[in-house]
């Protein structure tokens, strides 16, 4: 296996990445890993998960709600379908 050693590192980021691989459950070589490979895109179920996370926070930054009077989402699916 290959060996990688980064100089100069700073120490902003290193706490970072100790940060999330703590919350993670990995060691910060396997966090290390794991995010090259995110950005990279060799791991696409993780690259999904980013993506799909970053979406979910730029809806719920919208505020949007429906009408008091509007049907409900599910509603309109059944409806859809139905057609």
């Amino acid at each position: 296996m290959a060996l990688l050693q980064v100089r100069d590192f700073p120490q902003e980021l290193y706490v970072q990445l100790t940060k999330h691989a703590e919350e993670q459950n990995r060691s910060i070589t396997q966090q290390t890993i794991f995010l090259l490979k995110q950005c990279l895109g060799e791991n696409s179920s993780g690259a999904n998960t980013v993506k799909r996370a970053d979406i979910l926070n730029r809806l719920n930054q919208l505020n949007l709600s429906l009408p008091e009077d509007s049907p409900l989402p599910e509603m309109l699916v059944r409806e859809d379908r139905d057609r």
